[in-house]
């Protein structure tokens, strides 16, 4: 089987890395150059490393961040108090990596010309498997995978297009060039603002800080972030002092207008962000991206014949991220309350949640097993 995948991020990778294991002849046609700067970290959750386990990248990943998992997080008040804490089991399986070092990991395990750099693709026929690149050369493959995300080129060849819509917030993202010792992972919400410390196994820290305001200055973003963070608990503000002015970005928060009807056509089937981009307020975005990969590779073994693979894909897929990306959209509605009675009687309920709940809601991240038939 030929399989070209449009899109080298991630969740292109990886599919190609299980695909490639299966036998399969794999190309991936990736618009941008080899290298780009992709300046924050990424949050694997048990699901999202059973994910990698299942498409052959286990031993890599361990490689990686090794086996050390946070001991302690949750989300804070602004004075630093807890409002909840992340279930154990959930923090056990957690991995923490930087995503250049994710998509080198991914670049480097492949053979060599698998994967075409600066060569921007797009579906053309997906009952034929037709892709052109931009350069006007037409490729034909058994399975054309497209995983170019929310902005896809090819998802409209496939099923109704839905467009994306802005999740009325956006964040700003950094990673300190320095290493921090002691700091926990957790988000610190307050009243239309949230910020969130992640360490690095390298001991730098990721951090995000999301607002429901666009950004006012240009530039050096850092004295805005002060500003908004002023007199929140340390180590915010030195975490952001840490972090150089180019490592500083701030991208509006988007996911897909609405769920797709579809994740399949013919001889194309949608991955990750370009199937069901979602707001990151669950961290789920490449670990369900990472599930597609591993539940594709996993139909496709389990029968030869293309068209039930890819029905089976589209039922187990669809429901899934459709359910995963509507609780990321409310717990983003809720931490960016406003408010100041309703940021009360949020933080309230918080507080008197048992901790049986959180280990209820985390236990559907915690395995892919039950996602493969």
């Amino acid at each position: 089987m030929h399989v070209v995948v449009i899109g080298g991020g991630p969740v292109g990778l990886a599919s190609a890395h299980g695909l490639l294991a299966s036998g399969a002849e794999v190309t991936v046609l990736e618009a941008g150059p080899r290298s780009r700067p992709q300046g924050s970290g990424l949050s694997l959750f048990g699901n999202g490393v059973a994910a990698l386990e299942s498409l052959g990248l286990g031993a890599a990943l361990s490689r990686l961040t090794g086996d050390a998992s946070p001991t302690l997080g949750g989300i804070r008040t602004p004075r630093g108090d807890w409002l909840a804490r992340t279930p154990d089991a959930a923090l056990q399986t957690m991995r923490v990596i930087h995503r250049e070092a994710l998509h080198a990991m991914l670049l480097a395990g492949l053979p060599s010309g698998t994967v075409r750099f600066e060569a921007p693709a797009e579906l053309l026929s997906a009952p034929d498997g037709q892709v052109r690149l931009d350069d006007g050369e037409q490729v034909h493959a058994d399975l054309v995978i497209i995983a170019d995300g929310i902005r896809s080129r090819s998802r409209k060849h496939v099923t109704c297009d839905p467009g994306s819509r802005y999740a009325g917030y956006g964040a700003w993202r950094g990673v300190t060039h320095t290493e921090m010792a002691s700091v926990i992972p957790s988000e610190t919400w307050g009243a239309g603002r949230r910020f969130g410390l992640v360490p690095l196994t390298d001991g730098r820290v990721y951090w995000f800080a999301v607002s429901s305001s666009d950004p006012a200055r240009d530039g050096d973003q850092r004295p805005e972030v002060l500003e908004l963070f002023a007199g929140w608990h340390e180590p915010i503000a030195e975490v952001v002092q840490a972090t150089d002015a180019e490592a500083v970005s701030w991208l509006p928060i988007e996911e897909l207008a609405r769920p797709l009807p579809s994740f399949s056509q013919g001889r194309a089937v949608l991955l990750g962000d370009a199937a069901h981009a979602m707001t990151p307020n669950l961290g789920q975005g490449a670990n369900q991206g990472f599930e597609d990969a591993a539940t594709l590779c996993t139909v496709l073994r389990q029968t030869s014949d293309l068209p039930r693979a890819l029905a089976r894909y589209d039922m187990l897929r669809r429901p899934r991220t459709r359910d995963v990306a509507r609780q990321s959209r409310l717990l983003g509605r809720v931490g960016q309350l406003s408010n100041p009675v309703l940021v009360r009687a949020r933080d309230t309920v918080m507080k008197a949640t048992p901790d049986s709940v959180a280990r209820r809601q985390f236990r559907q991240f915690e395995t892919l097993a039950r996602l493969t038939p």
